[in-house]
């Protein structure tokens, strides 16, 4: 039997055109991603200094033991933390003091577009910076991983970027243009320090190396480690359950206030 032709008037229309809230969103999110990808201050601190820190302490300083393993799994926390935080917390911000946000508004954009296209490029600078750290792993440090590990390792840097999106979302509302960098500063390396990103909790003073728990950036190196085995042992539940708390704590405290904003 031959096969009967589509006769739809749509269906040799590619999807975007067939569903224009969705081309919308897909617009949204690639000029989001272009536009910051042209921002220097932005892009190459997001994207290098991760890898200039693993390059230096992963590779050139490491001096066995599993450091390279080790500081693989922080380093993505790092860097994903960083794109997220100054992903949100800068430019929404910057977006408020401007105006953007009160245009956006007022434009025929699907309802979410916005926020929904600055995640996507957070999520996407985080695959991005964790992949570069994978390469230079691989070929340089001498990190040795099963597929599945490099794959799973990669999955979990770039899903933990969601929380710091909230937070940073969270920033953004709360901090003006010209504050918002210092306020997420001001997160974004304490936090680092203090969740073992940087050197191993057993280094830490005690008192420090106990308050850990309290930081995300902690739960998802956890995760991220769990990956490679060297975890503090407890369970990925925990670590899961307190990465979902944060991400929608911090999302619907941001999306109150810019309601009331709005």
């Amino acid at each position: 039997m031959h096969a009967v032709p589509d006769v739809r008037p749509d269906a040799h229309v590619p999807a975007t055109r067939r569903h224009p809230l969705l081309r919308a969103r897909l617009l949204e999110a690639k000029y989001e991603f272009l536009g910051l990808l042209r921002t220097p201050i932005f892009a190459l601190p997001t994207l290098l200094f991760p890898a200039m820190f693993y390059l230096l302490f992963g590779v050139a300083m490491n001096r066995g033991g599993g450091a390279g393993q080790y500081l693989l799994a922080t380093y993505g926390v790092f860097g994903v933390m960083g794109a997220a935080l100054f992903g949100f917390g800068v430019t929404v911000a910057m977006d408020r003091d401007q105006g953007l946000l009160a245009l956006k508004r007022a434009l025929p954009v699907p309802p979410g577009a916005y926020l929904m296209s600055k995640m996507a490029m957070a999520l996407l600078f985080s695959a991005i910076v964790s992949l570069l750290l994978a390469v230079i792993a691989a070929t340089l440090a001498g990190v040795s991983l099963a597929p599945a590990q490099w794959l799973l390792l990669w999955a979990v840097h770039v899903a933990g970027a969601l929380p710091f999106c909230a937070l940073g979302l969270y920033v953004g509302t709360l901090a003006s243009g010209a504050a918002a960098p210092v306020v997420v500063n001001l997160l974004y390396l304490p936090m680092a320090f203090l969740s073992g990103l940087w050197l191993p909790l057993s280094m830490l003073p005690d008192a420090l190396a106990r308050l850990a728990p309290a930081w995300p950036s902690y739960h998802h190196a956890q995760l991220a480690l769990k990956v490679v085995g060297m975890d503090a042992g407890q369970p990925a539940a925990l670590h899961i359950g307190v990465l979902l708390a944060v991400t929608i704590g911090f999302f619907v405290l941001a999306h109150a206030r810019l309601a009331r904003r709005g």
